[in-house]
């Protein structure tokens, strides 16, 4: 691992801890300005994590490990300017970088709109940051919500649209274009398809993602862990003929739907291996999640009104070439197809902080 140099010490470079918890995990990375000095992903073994009743109750648990890392790699707290986590669940907010302040922490610790690892992001920014009086931030939680109104309908007044998608990763994937294409963002129309253990596409108008599946309640394609849009008669009916309970259903559709109740794994790789070895069942999942991904891509040209400036493939599935080139031949009549495979959510995190610092983006009031 890298070692922190403190003779790299400059008053004038931004040093920011970035955060980003995850249900078996905690991300971290230290930052001057844009470059990446140090990472660790710090493992949680499930029997440890079982010990508490509540995700809020991990705080403490996952403070020291955050503490080691900083001791670690002899970071200089005191020489911190912001520490910045990954948004958790909190109410529809507009995409941006928001200060950590007293209502969203009782919204995070009430676990109001959902309880989620996520939701630790912002509770142990604030507080590693109020001991040095630097700032705490989170960005782009997955409750993102700038849906156009006519994108809410769904044809039940009560059940209306939801924007529940990979908010961090298709704005950061979204910026990097447009920064290769020489336009900012805000003047630019994408159309992002996020693929990984669950897939989300939007469309996004000159900045703001104005329609996205609903990408944790089985809107869409299906992905490795999720159903996707389903047959809505026949669920209804599944629902009633007494063979699954409530929470069985819900399970189906998040968690055990698609790839793994096809296949048996929500691993892609294990996917493309079968795939490899002449597996016809496999290659039939293969192809039809390009078939649904495509299809997806496809409706947000009418989003768009057809003025689509690039199609964006990102998320772990897009490191696989076929995968992406399969998707590339069915729908690069719309517009060129960048591919950014991965994801970037520590890099779009300290970046997000860095603006925000330096002046260049206002920081938003939850």
């Amino acid at each position: 691992m890298i070692q922190y140099d403190r003779n790299m010490c400059d008053s004038q470079i931004y040093r920011i801890l970035v955060i980003n918890p995850g249900s078996t995990s905690t991300k971290l990375s230290f930052f001057e300005h844009e470059t990446e000095v140090v990472r660790e992903n710090v493992v949680h073994p499930s029997e440890e994590l079982k010990k508490y009743e509540r995700i809020v109750d991990q705080m403490g648990y996952r403070l020291e490990y955050i503490r080691r890392f900083i001791d670690n790699h002899g970071i200089e707290q005191s020489k911190l300017d912001a520490v910045v986590g990954r948004g958790g669940l909190l109410k529809p907010i507009p995409g941006g970088v928001y200060r950590v302040n007293s209502r969203m922490l009782e919204d995070l610790n009430s676990a109001r709109f959902g309880e989620h690892a996520s939701n630790l992001g912002g509770m142990l920014a604030y507080e590693l940051a109020r001991d040095q009086k630097c700032s705490a931030f989170v960005m782009d939680p997955v409750v993102v919500d700038e849906l156009e109104d006519v994108a809410r309908l769904s044809g039940m007044p009560d059940l209306e649209r939801r924007s529940i998608f990979h908010a961090l990763n298709q704005k950061s994937a979204a910026k990097e274009v447009a920064r290769t294409i020489g336009k900012p963002y805000a003047e630019c129309n994408f159309i992002v398809a996020h693929m990984g253990g669950g897939i989300s596409i939007g469309a996004h108008r000159k900045g703001r993602v104005v329609d996205v599946n609903n990408a944790l309640d089985g809107d869409g394609p299906f992905s490795p862990e999720r159903s996707g849009g389903v047959p809505s008669g026949q669920l209804v009916r599944l629902c009633f003929n007494g063979t699954y309970t409530k929470e069985e259903i819900l399970k189906k559709i998040t968690g055990r739907g698609g790839v793994v109740a096809y296949r048996g794994t929500n691993n892609f790789s294990d996917v493309i291996r079968d795939v490899k070895a002449g597996e016809q069942h496999a290659l039939l999942i293969y192809n039809a999640m390009v078939y649904q991904i495509s299809q997806e891509i496809c409706k947000h040209g009418a989003t768009l009104m057809g003025e689509v400036d690039r199609i964006i493939l990102t998320g772990g599935m897009a490191r696989d070439e076929e995968f992406v080139e399969k998707i590339r031949a069915r729908v690069s009549h719309l517009a060129p197809v960048h591919v950014v495979p991965g994801e970037r959510e520590m890099h779009a995190l300290a970046r997000g902080a860095l603006s925000v610092l330096r002046h260049e983006e206002a920081e938003q009031e939850y």
